[in-house]
């Protein structure tokens, strides 16, 4: 499901807010520069724009976040309780 740019994942009655499509979207960064100057595989960054995870990569994260100067609920969120 997406919202805004949003890709929301339901997880039982929480959502994984994957909030990195719209990050770069706003900060004109296309997915094949953030990949060259991450080093970053273009599929990871498709899944964490797509919220096609089994697990999220503290490293990868630390990455995305130093890159972009953000925290890693400015890419991904978990709200609970979302769907009761």
């Amino acid at each position: 499901m997406k919202k805004d740019g949003i890709e929301i994942v339901k997880i039982e009655d929480s959502a994984y807010y994957f909030k990195l499509g719209s990050l770069l979207n706003e900060r004109k960064i296309s997915k094949t520069k953030l990949c060259q100057d991450t080093e970053t595989d273009y599929k990871v960054i498709t899944r964490y724009i797509d919220g096609d995870l089994t697990r999220l990569d503290i490293n990868v994260l630390e990455r995305l976040c130093n890159y972009l100067d953000c925290d890693i609920s400015d890419i991904v969120e978990l709200k609970k309780d979302v769907f009761k």
